[in-house]
């Protein structure tokens, strides 16, 4: 059942929220706003800011948002109701629930499948332990260097060699079995588990909760290697990390994360005292596991190798550099092993491989250049070429620059000859439709938004967002526009907009609303005034037409720099600007 959404506002608004982040973050106040060190990631210099007015917090180091509820949430490693309950026992309010709805039913079947989930990995882990029947299972994890202690801190399962021994042991019902991979009705009718003989490694979300499970086969069967669980209401292999649950204290306090390839990896990073690794399941990274690794760390070292991906994995790499504001390296694995191998071997070789990680251009780089013969001119020719290639695949001149120099020094080539190469098709960055490339700030409009945000009744009426040239801070003023608080506006637009917003409610500006709105006024009116001037350069013939509003447009700009005239000049501008806009569109 849900709580009630007027409950839920209750909470917001009688949560003392300096008091609840004071519990976990030493805070002084700073102007209006309230500092600290963010709890969320190691720092040494505050970065976690709090507005107390409106309830809101925003980390400017690792970017961790949100309000009272989802800094309990993420704090105490809770669900949205759970953290909604902590604060009414804390502030004293008794919560009513909602047991119909669309929401509340999805809650409650949510919560049956992972009760169900959480049953299974508890069964398998048992048989694992203690059934006979799994006896060649633990006689080949101890094989591979997986104890006992092991085998309980990863709750390691043994799915027996039986065709429905899950289900008939935990009696699920037939649908909560499909829907949550477990198993199925076979054509007989007759429930049967999803998984047959194999070694179970259980798959949690980042709060810890089983939502899934990857059985490998025991050597010498027949069958898929691996074979996981398909996806559920509780899994998606594009959201989840592997060992996240375990690895994000460890991560957050070394500002790194190790990104693997399977569970064993994981498994043997931690034996060799790293345990920072994650491992994707299945699938490639995507945006979603970088959006989610970026408020643990931004060192994200790929154990792995990368450089098979080619191209394709270059350009998403590059362009998670720049979206996520992250550090994408290479650790470099011994050529035929693999994490979980060389932990058993040589674990110090695995520690050294991931502190010596290298960029992912200079890792290709130096790869492209061991492999390659350049004892010759000729062969020089051919790896600078190719080392050009691989270099004017990154989007940032500057860092092309130096691994031109670089790589020119260890060819012994001239510098210009590497250069030139580089220069004849750079390759341009590829534009993502649904992450438009960002625009140059205007600080103008920012501080409009800040105004928008802290004191709204001042400014809100006195522009629109037609004024705005970013397209994100005309989405951020829509928002705000069109809601009657800061929460809302949050909730109504995009995630990136989102952001913003909660970014702005934490910072203090002593700006002035009549200054705020004359700059951004004049920026649109000089935006419109080029347009203007374009239009009889192209065109002659308008040259008339245009002049005489060229003319009233470059007097009423004069007006908004006199303090006497600029507010009058801006209650003629704005609803003029606005028109043209919209006649444009």
């Amino acid at each position: 059942m849900g709580i009630l959404a007027e409950d839920i506002e209750r909470v917001r608004s009688a949560t003392d929220f300096v008091a609840v982040a004071s519990d976990h973050v030493a805070l002084r106040k700073v102007g209006r706003r309230w500092q600290g060190l963010c709890p969320f990631h190691a720092e040494k210099t505050p970065s976690f800011s709090l507005n107390a007015e409106e309830g809101l917090y925003y980390c400017f180091g690792c970017q961790a948002k949100g309000d009272a509820i989802t800094f309990v949430r993420e704090i105490e490693h809770l669900d949205f109701a759970a953290a909604v309950e902590r604060l009414a026992a804390r502030a004293g309010i008794p919560l009513r629930y909602d047991e119909t709805g669309d929401q509340s039913r999805e809650r409650q079947e949510k919560a049956k499948l992972s009760e169900a989930m959480a049953r299974a990995v508890e069964w398998y882990h048992q048989r694992l332990l203690s059934s006979p029947d799994a006896g060649r299972a633990r006689g080949y994890l101890k094989s591979r260097g997986y104890d006992g202690d092991v085998v309980r801190a990863y709750k390691l399962g043994w799915a027996p060699d039986e065709w429905d021994a899950l289900s008939r042991a935990l009696s699920l019902p037939d649908d909560v079995l499909e829907k949550t991979g477990l198993g199925f009705k076979n054509r007989a009718g007759k429930q049967q588990d999803a998984f047959r003989a194999r070694i179970l490694f259980p798959i949690f979300d980042v709060r810890g909760d089983a939502v899934a499970l990857g059985g490998r086969i025991m050597p010498g069967a027949d069958g898929p290697k691996y074979k996981n669980s398909p996806e559920t209401r509780l899994y998606a292999k594009s959201k989840v990390l592997y060992g996240l649950n375990w690895a994000k204290g460890p991560v957050v306090d070394a500002g790194e994360v190790i990104v693997c390839e399977g569970y064993t990896d994981v498994i043997g990073f931690g034996q060799a005292g790293v345990p920072r690794a994650v491992a994707t399941c299945g699938t490639a990274l995507t945006d979603e596991h970088f959006r989610l690794l970026k408020n643990f760390a931004r060192r994200i070292v790929l154990a792995y190798d990368a450089d098979a991906a080619g191209q394709a994995a270059a350009e998403r790499f590059y362009e998670w550099e720049q979206r996520y504001e992250v550090q994408i390296l290479v650790a470099d694995i011994p050529s035929g092993s693999d994490p979980g191998e060389l932990a058993r071997t040589d674990p110090a070789a695995l520690e050294k491989a991931v502190v010596g990680a290298k960029p992912f251009l200079g890792f290709r780089l130096d790869r492209l250049l061991a492999r390659s013969d350049h004892r010759t001119i000729e062969g020089k020719a051919r790896v600078a070429e190719q080392a050009a290639a691989l270099i004017r695949e990154h989007p940032n001149a500057i860092v092309r620059e130096q691994y031109q120099g670089q790589v020119a020094v260890q060819l012994d080539l001239p510098g210009e000859s590497l250069v030139r190469a580089v220069n004849e098709r750079v390759r341009q960055p590829r534009v993502d439709v649904a992450a438009p490339p960002s625009r140059a700030v205007e600080p103008a409009e920012l501080e409009a938004l800040k105004l928008a945000v802290l004191r709204r009744d001042e400014i809100i009426a006195r522009l629109d967002e037609a004024l705005f040239d970013d397209e994100q801070h005309a989405a951020a003023w829509r928002a705000l526009a069109s809601s009657t608080s800061v929460h809302d506006a949050i909730e109504s637009t995009d995630p990136d907009t989102a952001t913003l917003l909660q970014r702005l409610a934490v910072e203090d500006t002593a700006a002035e609303p009549d200054d705020v709105v004359a700059l951004v006024v004049r920026d649109a009116a000089r935006r419109e005034f080029d347009t203007l001037t374009r239009a009889v350069t192209t065109d002659p013939t308008r040259f008339a037409e245009e002049q005489d509003l060229r003319t009233w447009l470059r007097i009423t700009l004069e007006q908004l720099q006199d303090t006497e005239t600029r507010v009058e000049a801006t209650e003629v501008l704005v609803p003029w600007l606005v028109d043209r806009r919209r006649v444009e569109e």
